[in-house]
């Protein structure tokens, strides 16, 4: 009885334990160029997507441009997430648009989720990331 009993102790336990921080691996194709750097967060935050940067716990990453990209966000909690993109070919830190509307520079998220008039929301750029590894593959878009 003591067996069963520290038996569902354990599953208990482990039942309630938060779980494991894995990896979430982006492949980004289609740039245009290798000029400046690619420009990636991802978030749980569905009330400020794509602009992660209020979100602390946000992950984040800067790379070169090249013509295949790879980016690794590592530790990442299991849950609900959204990736934008930014390739930031001039390297300011911040998207151009011309005529203040339109981007100049290129721009993805994750599920390839479209954009018509304004950014995708949320529920159509997010993906599930469980406890292991999860492969996202992400094509940079061109407006001009």
């Amino acid at each position: 009885m003591r067996r069963v009993a520290l038996a569902l102790a354990a599953i208990a336990a482990l039942a309630a334990a938060p779980g494991q921080a894995g990896e979430v691996v982006i492949t980004i194709t289609d740039l245009r160029s290798a000029k400046g750097v690619v420009r990636a967060c991802m978030t749980t935050r569905a009330d400020i997507f794509p602009k992660c940067v209020k979100d602390p716990a946000a992950h984040r990453a800067v790379v070169p441009a090249a013509e295949r990209v790879v980016i690794r966000f590592t530790g990442v909690k299991p849950g609900d997430y959204a990736v934008a993109l930014l390739h930031d070919e001039n390297d300011n830190g911040k998207a151009d648009r011309a005529m203040g509307m339109m981007p100049k520079e290129g721009y993805g998220f994750s599920r390839d989720a479209p954009v018509k008039m304004a950014p995708p929301r949320f529920k159509d750029a997010v993906f599930r990331q469980g406890e292991g590894a999860t492969r996202l593959t992400i094509k940079m878009r061109y407006f001009l």
